[in-house]
C-alpha cells in the first residue's frame, strides 16, 4: 500500500526529460487531490513522469505501471534503467561534438536515424536538451522537427538526474511499456490510483498540440478515455484526470468532481502568453 506522505528519499527521482505538458509545476495540486493510499499506481501517458518519480520518491518500493504510446520516449525511459553507462559515455560525446558547432551538429543529429537502442535514447535526451523550449514535436512522417533553441550551455549530459531516475526506474515494482493507453484496463485492480495526462484537448482552433507521436489526440479519443476511466470507476479505482478547461472534456466527464487549477504553458513561444491559463484536475473519489 503505497502512502505519498512517507518520508521521501535522501535522494528524489525526478523528470530527465523537459516535456510539453510536463507536471512539476502542478505536483503540489496533484499530491493535494491523491487518494492517501493505494495499491498500484499507473500512469498510461507517463511523458515526463513527474508524479509517477513523485510517487517513487516517497515509496521506492511502490508498484508503478509506467506506460506511453510514443516510443521514442519508451526506449529512453528503458535505456536510462538498464543501460545508463552507456547512456551517459554517448551523451558526452554529443556534448563534445555540440560544443564545436552547435548549430551544424544540432540539425545533422536532429537529421539522423539510429538504430541502436542507446544512441536512439541518447538522441532524444540531447535534443530535448539542445530544442526549442524542449518540445517534443513531430510531422506526419514521425520525424522530429522542432528548431534548434538558443541556450549558451545546455546541460546536456544532466548525470545526476539521471542517476537518480535510473535507481527509481531499476525498482522490481516498476514496468515500463509502450502502449495505447487503454492497455491499463488489462492490470488496474480495485484501490489502485490511475493518473492520466493526455495530450490536451485544444481551448482554440489555434492552440492545438497534440504531435506527442504521429497520430493526433482528438475528441473521439476523449471520449474513448472517459469511457476507459468510467470502466476503472466502476472496478473500485482511484482515478485523476488533468485536461484543458472546454466543453467537451467537461461533457466527457460530466458527473465527475472538476476542480480549476492554474497553469503555465511552457512551450509557447510568447513568455508573456504562459501564464494565466487554467486547467481540469477531474477525479472520482472525495
Amino acid at each position: 500500500m503505497c502512502v505519498l506522505a512517507s518520508q521521501r528519499a535522501l535522494e528524489a527521482p525526478a523528470p530527465f526529460l523537459k516535456w510539453a505538458g510536463g507536471k512539476r509545476q502542478l505536483l503540489p495540486e496533484l499530491r493535494a487531490r491523491a487518494p492517501s493510499r493505494f495499491g498500484a499506481y499507473h500512469e498510461p501517458f507517463v511523458g515526463g513522469g513527474a508524479m509517477a518519480f513523485e510517487v517513487l520518491s516517497h515509496d521506492p518500493s511502490a508498484r508503478c505501471a509506467l506506460s506511453d504510446l510514443n516510443s521514442d520516449l519508451v526506449i529512453a525511459y528503458v535505456a536510462v534503467r538498464d543501460r545508463l553507462e552507456d547512456l551517459l559515455e554517448s551523451l558526452r560525446g554529443h556534448a563534445t561534438a555540440y560544443a564545436q558547432d552547435p548549430k551544424a551538429y544540432y540539425y545533422a543529429t536532429r537529421a539522423s536515424s539510429p538504430r541502436s537502442m542507446v544512441e536512439k535514447a541518447s538522441r532524444l535526451l540531447f535534443l530535448n536538451r539542445t530544442c526549442f523550449n524542449g518540445l517534443y514535436r513531430v510531422n506526419s512522417r514521425g520525424r522530429f522537427n522542432v528548431p534548434m533553441g538558443g541556450y549558451e550551455n545546455p546541460n546536456i549530459v544532466n548525470e545526476g538526474t539521471l542517476r537518480a531516475a535510473s535507481r527509481a526506474l531499476g525498482a522490481s515494482g516498476v514496468t515500463i511499456e509502450c502502449a495505447d493507453f487503454g492497455s491499463v484496463l488489462r492490470n488496474a485492480e480495485r484501490g489502485d490510483f490511475v493518473y492520466f495526462d493526455p495530450p490536451y484537448q485544444p481551448v482554440s482552433r489555434t492552440a492545438a498540440f497534440t504531435g506527442y507521436t504521429s497520430a493526433c489526440f482528438g475528441e473521439a479519443d476523449l471520449r474513448r478515455l472517459a469511457g476507459a476511466c468510467d470502466e476503472l470507476a466502476g472496478r473500485g479505482c482511484h482515478v485523476l484526470v488533468s485536461n484543458s478547461d472546454t466543453g467537451e472534456v467537461r461533457s466527457a466527464f460530466g458527473g465527475w468532481a472538476a476542480d480549476e487549477v492554474g497553469a503555465q504553458r511552457r512551450i509557447n513561444s510568447d513568455g508573456a502568453r504562459r501564464s494565466g491559463h487554467v486547467e481540469l484536475l477531474i477525479r472520482n473519489y472525495g
